[in-house]
């Protein structure tokens, strides 16, 4: 049985951790606010900006002139797939799903004999593909967790849309954490390029009235247009599952850090029930030894 002394020590030793994880709850918590805040002030631009592009190649694309490389798809032989995990750890099964779908992703296509080929956004997920062998065209830190802005997902879309101009990919994905509430973040699989005419933009969002679409009169030209507007569609799509990550590797976080709080609140009860049956044993055996001393004495008398 663990002696007094190892019993206290425990205790203040989980005492300690407790302060510890308290302490990084709140932190989260904290950057929870400020990432949640920044991720829905994004949304209405990103469900418009998909809107707009949804109706002017509804309303323009149907010429074969108008026809853009993002909105044709071809042979399937190379896959670009681009993973966001987190820098740090700490956060429960946050990393491990978006791992394991990633994986899962890779698999299926390694199977139809396609090639996959990584950018991993986060240290996480490098070091787990890399300790794999995977196929990891590059690597970027720093980013989801941190202060980030467009300019990220501006330079993260412009090596996919080259590789994909250049053919040396067919399609491009991304695998992102899709924030729904506080104690619920989903990895979630996206194509990114080629880009459905219709179906595939997200209307979640937009307008719910009955039967009018506006019909856009364009200048420049449809094509031109579009040719500003697609690119610009990618870097938000980017972007937003930046800010979704984000937030949910915070609330992960947060969530997870209150867990071993309360995980410590229960180990100091159950600890100092250890603690206080040791001491009665203690007391007890000292009593029954000076009652003992006690007989002994009156017994030589």
């Amino acid at each position: 049985m663990a002696t007094l002394r190892d019993v206290k020590r425990k205790i203040q030793a989980v005492k300690k951790t407790q302060k510890i994880t308290k302490a990084m709850n709140m932190v989260a918590a904290s950057k929870l606010k400020g990432a949640q805040e920044k991720m829905e002030a994004f949304w209405p631009y990103a469900d418009k900006i998909a809107q707009v592009l949804a109706r002017l190649i509804e309303h323009t694309a149907i010429e074969e002139e108008h026809v853009h490389p993002f909105l044709i798809s071809r042979k399937v032989e190379n896959v670009d797939l681009l993973l966001m995990t987190s820098d740090r750890g700490l956060c429960g099964s946050f990393n491990a799903s978006l791992i394991a779908k990633a994986e899962g992703f890779i698999k299926e296509k390694s199977a139809k004999g396609i090639t996959v080929c990584l950018t991993c956004i986060g240290r996480k997920g490098r070091d787990y593909f890399h300790h794999k062998k995977y196929n990891i065209r590059s690597s970027h830190v720093g980013i989801v967790g941190g202060r980030f802005g467009f300019n990220a997902a501006v330079t993260l879309g412009k090596g996919l849309i080259e590789s994909f101009l250049n053919g040396e990919t067919d399609e491009a994905y991304v695998i992102f954490s899709k924030f729904v509430s506080m104690t619920r973040y989903v990895p979630t699989l996206e194509q990114l390029l080629p880009m459905g005419r219709i179906e595939k933009f997200d209307k979640s969002h937009g307008d719910e009235e009955a039967d009018y679409v506006a019909e856009y009169i364009c200048e420049p030209s449809a094509k031109a247009l579009m040719a500003e507007i697609l690119p610009k569609c990618v870097y938000a799509q980017l972007f937003r599952a930046l800010l979704e990550t984000s937030t949910s590797e915070h609330a992960a976080r947060a969530q997870a850090m209150d867990k071993a709080t309360t995980n410590c609140a229960d180990m100091i009860n159950s600890l100092t029930l250890v603690f206080n049956k040791a001491r009665q044993a203690a007391i007890t055996k000292e009593l029954m030894d000076i009652v003992g001393g006690a007989e002994a004495l009156r017994g030589s008398w």
